[in-house]
């Protein structure tokens, strides 16, 4: 199969013929129809996260079911399938109570195994971690379901708790910024988007945006405290570096709540967090790292109904070849939405 591999870190990608995966027990093997260029999958190739070389990058797809391992019980070949970025074991305590997504025996698609970016992924454990796409929804947006959109729908939901009403903060309006910013607006909330390119805040308005704010150096949390009259009760930052991270906790009102969904690397050994205005304003910190497929229900019936349409996200479908060109430019590219990749041609 063709496939977009990794040889060194940081280095050139190549497209090439690779061998087909292996069919584990248990597990699947699935065509890709399409899966997503993510901020995620740079972090992986400059060398954030430990990886195996030679390495084929990918965490957010969709497809068919090709092949099925022995143990399967819910699935066959030719379903039309997504997949959660996190693997649970499906046999754990946390896989059992449907939180596969802190499994700590968890495997990942693109990080600890050969991912998307492929003709063809395996999937471990199916029966915990596929999820059926109903037939309204494309394969595209069903591709962005299993990273971004499905990341800052437990952001706001299951993490931050967000209610109607409320006041939300999105620093970064990528792929998954926007993606906060349409949840919070279906789920009745007031939102603020922050980025640094126009392009991008022009995107988060079409989506429902409020507010939007153009990160060019000055006090972005004051001008939120302005707009919101004292703050946001809720802030994202799906960026992930100390300036943004700071940002959104600053904008937040006194016990007000933020999410770190951005990858934070480290900054002279950890990244610097105002800690000091934690802790006197009383806010709550919450990491989110994805969502099982246990809670996609309540999401998949979002979209159903038309109330959310991760459909809107897309900017663009490329192939291999030009994913394999502009997956070292990720971090400073000026794109708004989502970049999906179709590895069939």
């Amino acid at each position: 199969m063709r496939a977009i591999v990794m040889d060194e870190i940081a280095g050139p990608l190549a497209v090439r013929e690779v061998a087909e995966p292996k069919l584990p027990e248990g597990g699947v093997v699935i065509d890709v129809v399409a899966t997503g260029l993510c901020r995620s999958d740079w972090h992986a190739w400059v060398g954030h996260d430990e990886i195996v070389l030679p390495h084929v990058p990918g965490h957010e797809f969709a497809g068919v079911v090709a092949a099925v391992g022995p143990g399967v019980t819910k699935w066959a070949v030719g379903d039309r399938v997504t997949a959660p970025f996190v693997e649970g074991c499906g046999v754990c305590e946390w896989c059992l109570s449907g939180n596969a997504q802190v499994c700590p025996d968890q495997q990942q698609p693109g990080f600890t195994h050969w991912g998307s970016f492929a003709q063809r992924v395996v999937i471990h454990a199916a029966d915990t971690n596929l999820v059926a796409i109903p037939e309204e929804v494309s394969f595209e947006a069903a591709a962005s379901l299993g990273c971004r959109f499905a990341t800052a729908y437990r952001a706001l939901t299951g993490r931050a708790g967000l209610s109607a009403g409320e006041w939300v903060t999105v620093v970064g309006a990528g792929g998954v910024g926007l993606s906060a910013v349409m949840i919070a607006k279906a789920l009745g909330g007031k939102v603020i988007a922050i980025d640094r390119h126009s392009a991008a805040l022009k995107a988060a308005s079409s989506l429902g945006a409020d507010h939007v704010l153009l990160a060019d150096g000055s006090d972005l949390p004051a001008q939120v405290h302005s707009l919101t009259g004292g703050g946001a009760h809720v802030s994202v930052d799906a960026v992930g570096s100390e300036q943004t991270c700071a940002d959104a906790l600053l904008s937040l009102r006194r016990r007000g709540r933020h999410v770190q969904i951005g990858l934070l690397p480290p900054v002279d050994g950890h990244p610097r967090v105002p800690m000091a205005r934690v802790i006197a304003w009383e806010l709550d910190v919450f990491g989110s790292h994805g969502m099982a497929a246990a809670d996609y229900p309540g999401m998949l019936a979002l979209i159903a109904s038309g109330a959310l349409q991760p459909q809107r996200l897309i900017e663009r479908v490329i192939g291999l070849e030009e994913a394999a060109r502009l997956l070292p430019e990720f971090d400073t590219a000026n794109v708004a939405g989502m970049t999906m990749i179709d590895p069939r041609g």
